[in-house]
């Protein structure tokens, strides 16, 4: 079947010293916001549509790989904004790095017919489902 793998671990611990401390690893550092990309997967019947919210990405900057009957997701963004004055001294100086890395088990899934397009800040995959062999029947004689 056609399922998620989630990539984040949820960090709780219930005999903490200092909760507040443990708040701000579990928002900061376990944030799905941070850490995920959101995405709708509809049954259309013959194939498995999956649309993947990537804003602001390049094509060129998302990477979709198939290995082991897992369809793995990747984005990043590398982004810089330097302003100098005439003498060339920063005023500001931005850099963003980010990476963003999904995974889904595709066993039920004919990994060579997967097509993908990215429009808008919407990654859509197309994901032909397998189909159902069932066994041939045939006529046994007896003797």
């Amino acid at each position: 079947m056609f399922e998620m793998t989630p990539l984040e671990r949820t960090y709780r611990n219930l005999f903490s010293q200092n909760p507040f401390a443990d708040f701000e690893k579990a928002f900061f550092n376990n944030s799905p916001a941070l850490t995920d990309f959101k995405t709708d997967i509809q049954d259309t019947g013959d194939a498995f549509l999956l649309e993947a919210d990537l804003p602001g990405f390049d094509k060129k900057d998302i990477a979709i790989d198939v290995h082991d009957h897992r369809l793995t997701i990747k984005a990043e963004r590398h982004s810089n904004h330097e302003d100098k004055d005439k003498q060339g001294h920063y005023l500001r100086c931005e850099r963003s790095y980010g990476s963003f890395t999904r995974s889904f088990d595709i066993d039920a899934i004919q990994e060579d017919k997967i097509t993908a397009s990215y429009t808008d800040g919407v990654l859509k995959l197309t994901l032909p489902k397998k189909q159902e062999v069932l066994p041939a029947s045939h006529q046994i004689t007896i003797d």
